[in-house]
């Protein structure tokens, strides 16, 4: 639909609606908040538009070039009248052509978002309502500007400088101090010559006085000593930082290195907690000592732990089994991952890291009650992880160099000015990206940049920075193994078995033990098998204290015997347990008796309570401690703050495809456009001899008139004359208070209609001043005084659409 006709002067609201529907649809792409909920009206979501939260998160997607341009909008407000004003404003003339194609793409940028706007087609720049209370009292560094009924002077250069002809000694260097801002100084004490320079030149206009320790030098002033400039140096690009180029052969060899250590840690991790599950905290993660036992497992520091088993949670690989008492144990994805490719193993975790909104790198560290940050708990997750991961890895991607974290946030920092990560973060995610393999030398890998690019083929990406595959292995005489390379799939299964690792890198040292030996034997193997599988792959015969090793290892086997149960029975009397071992019904939990008053079972202690209660026999169940531990569901309890450890599906994160999110936000501006469109409704007005029923009613759109207003005795304000050019006004809140910022903005008078105690609605012809934190301030030019109401008391808003911007500038 194209869009419609412009009033000759008109508001954001009438702007923003008359936008077509294309570009309200971009609008809605760039910034979706405004669509969330769904609004009522193209003026209520104009007015959300200009709401603090809404500009906020526009904010945050801005450059540091184009926040330069909304803070001189927002300083020169009124005085831009066109864009080449607002080009000589941010470079006087000093900037080159791409320089200016660049600056005039930043401002068509910023009236896309919405963040600027024309008031007619070919009107002057202004700045969105809303956005000079969101950059500060001191845009651009500058000052507030002084208010036309305290203006002495209308400063030029040569008056500046036929003022300062006659100063006294520091004068210029305190207007000098004070020109690039902050624009707030201290007036001196103990410096009689500093006290008497800011006296003079608070007598001559050129400061003035904020309270009786501190002035501030008038945004006039300041633009004049800056020559018309609102920046001192404004870039238009991104930094380009200094950094080594690193080799790809380098980056991709390293970064195979490390992925291959990572599999092999989550590998490790899998079969340790299948054999040993460590119990769950009440917190929902897991315990320090559990941490660095694992630690100690995988040869590692608690930090890298935790990033595996964070990864490992994040790929689905562990997970809370939800059982009483709970344990992290693997999910039923682990067997299948296992036993998959080194290749395929990698790019699930990569691809899990990827997506996770888990921030590992805050584990060992304290939260705002003091308390330890502790892996896997639920509040380690945050939603802004994939983007802060999608942006630092990007400057990586397209600086194609090694860049430091304080590089990277230098250059993050001019692309989001707004939401500079902390270096905290960006560092922990590139230390997770080394490890992981994405990085290698400090720069983007192969398979890092598939994987950032989401490209298919991440894992021949991975499989081709492998280093070849070697099946040989030369055993020595001191019990010690050489693998001259990345040892085959099956040798390093054999040698995970019955050896331990003492080196790994362009090649694998192994040794060989007792407990390594015996540790094959519990696991299947025969002596005379392992030694022909030692054989198999060695280039030399086995030496003789090896063969010896494992022979003995084969002898002593079996002296001692263990056996597993999942869990057990007791009771104070032997003849309760001799009973139920016989009954036919808990014969499939395999209960053994060991003891007249103990038995154990095949199965978990939650079954067995179960069990025994549909037999209508009494039991609890108890704890290592042997304490009573209380019956909860895996539901309950993830009630009460545990959430699975999954990798978040695209629906979870919230993303939906751009062409079907650019078909819903079209679907919603035509039918806005079609609810503009419909004649409004016409409310019945109720008799004037019941106020308080008027005011239950709903509000009369449009100026207030005779027929809809309260009697005099209700203390209802005159009406406005009808020569008074009006708005139609509104009683959604949501574009009542878009209403009252964009006449604050303007420096507009309205009309607006208040409820008091009593239920009596009020009306006031009033400025507005301030709109913050649910309460309107405003001035009453009748009364002489200001107004302060809640805004909720605020039935309908309806401006004058003549502002009188006078008091701007």
């Amino acid at each position: 639909m194209a869009a419609t006709s412009l009033p000759h002067q008109a508001t954001f609201s009438e702007a923003f609606s008359a936008r077509d529907d294309d570009d309200l649809v971009a609008v809605l792409l760039r910034r979706p908040d405004l669509a969330t909920p769904p609004p009522t009206s193209l003026l209520a979501m104009a007015a959300r538009a200009s709401s603090r939260s809404s500009l906020e998160r526009a904010l945050t997607s801005v450059t540091s070039l184009q926040l330069s341009a909304l803070e001189a909008l927002v300083v020169l407000d009124g005085s831009i009248e066109r864009v080449d004003d607002l080009l000589h404003a941010l470079c006087a003339g000093e900037a080159t052509g791409e320089d200016r194609t660049r600056i005039r793409d930043a401002i068509a940028d910023l009236e896309q978002l919405a963040l600027a706007w024309s008031p007619t087609p070919a009107g002057p720049l202004r700045p969105s309502p809303g956005l000079a209370e969101i950059l500060g009292p001191f845009p651009a560094g500058l000052g507030p500007a002084t208010p036309p009924a305290q203006r002495t002077t209308a400063w030029s250069p040569a008056d500046v400088d036929a003022a300062l002809m006659n100063a006294p000694a520091g004068a210029r260097a305190i207007l000098d101090a004070l020109t690039w801002g902050p624009p707030v100084g201290i007036i001196p004490r103990t410096d009689a010559t500093g006290a008497q320079a800011t006296s003079w030149l608070v007598d001559q206009g050129l400061l003035r006085r904020s309270d009786e320790r501190h002035v501030v030098l008038p945004r006039e002033v300041g633009l004049v000593l800056r020559a018309g400039r609102t920046h001192r140096d404004v870039r238009t690009t991104a930094p380009v930082p200094a950094a080594p180029t690193r080799r790809t052969e380098i980056v991709d060899a390293e970064a195979g290195r490390a992925g291959l250590e990572a599999v092999r840690m989550v590998a490790r991790l899998v079969a340790s907690w299948e054999d040993a599950p460590p119990a769950v905290l009440r917190s929902g993660g897991l315990g320090v000592r559990d941490l660095r036992r694992l630690a100690d497992d995988m040869e590692t520091n608690d930090k890298t732990a935790a990033v595996v088993v964070e990864i490992a949670a994040a790929a689905g690989l562990i997970a809370d089994d939800g059982g009483t008492p709970a344990a992290f144990r693997p999910t039923q994805e682990a067997p299948d991952w296992l036993t998959a490719g080194i290749a395929q193993r990698w790019a699930l975790l990569a691809r899990a890291w990827w997506t996770t909104r888990r921030m590992p790198w805050l584990v060992g560290s304290r939260d705002e009650r003091g308390l330890l940050r502790a892996p896997l708990e639920p509040d380690l997750a945050r939603p802004w992880v994939p983007r802060l991961r999608t942006a630092a890895l990007g400057v990586l991607a397209d600086q194609g160099s090694a860049l430091s974290v304080e590089q990277v946030l230098e250059v993050l920092a001019w692309h989001k000015p707004r939401a500079v990560p902390p270096a905290q973060a960006v560092a922990g995610l590139f230390a997770e990206a080394a490890w992981l393999g994405v990085t290698g030398a400090g720069a983007l890998s192969g398979p890092g940049r598939v994987l950032t690019t989401g490209a298919p083929g991440l894992d021949s990406a991975f499989d081709g920075v492998l280093p070849q595959e070697v099946a040989e292995l030369l055993i020595q005489g001191d019990l010690t193994g050489i693998v001259p390379g990345r040892p085959s799939r099956t040798l390093e299964g054999l040698l995970e078995s019955c050896a331990e690792v003492e080196s790994r890198g362009a090649a694998t040292t192994v040794r060989f033990s007792a407990a390594s030996i015996g540790r094959a034997i519990d696991q299947g193997q025969s002596v005379e098998g392992l030694l022909a599988e030692l054989t198999r792959y060695s280039r030399t015969p086995i030496p003789q204290p090896l063969d010896y090793l494992v022979r003995d290892a084969g002898r002593r086997h079996g002296q001692l015997r263990a056996g597993a149960a999942m869990g057990y029975l007791r009771a104070e009397d032997p003849a309760v347990l001799a009973e139920l071992v016989t009954r036919a019904e808990l014969r499939p939990l395999g209960l053994t008796l060991l003891a007249p008053t103990v038995a154990v079972a095949e199965a978990p202690a939650a079954e067995l309570h179960a069990a025994l209660h549909e037999l209508g026999i009494g039991s609890v169940i108890e704890g290592p401690d042997g304490r009573t531990v209380p019956l909860t569901s895996a539901g309950e309890r993830r009630e009460r703050g545990r959430p699975p450890l999954r990798a978040p599906s695209p629906a979870d994160d919230a993303t939906v495809a751009p062409d079907i999110r650019r078909r819903q936000f079209g679907t919603l501006v035509t039918d806005l456009r079609r609810r503009a469109a419909e004649p409004p409704l016409v409310a019945r007005t109720p008799p004037a001899s019941n106020p308080v029923a008027a005011a239950d009613q709903p509000a009369v759109m449009g100026p207030p008139t005779a027929s809809t207003s309260a009697p005099a005795s209700a203390g209802v304000d005159a009406l406005p004359p009808t020569t008074t050019p009006q708005q139609a006004g509104t009683s959604d809140p949501v574009a009542a208070l878009g209403l009252l910022r964009e006449a604050m903005a303007d420096n507009a008078m309205v009309w607006v209609e208040l409820v008091g105690p009593d239920g009596v609605p009020v009306r006031r012809h009033v400025r507005p001043l301030r709109v913050d934190a649910g309460r309107l301030r405003a001035l009453d030019p009748a009364r002489d005084a200001e107004l302060t109401v809640a805004v909720h008391r605020i039935a309908t808003v309806t401006r004058e659409t003549s502002p009188d911007r006078s008091g701007e500038r």
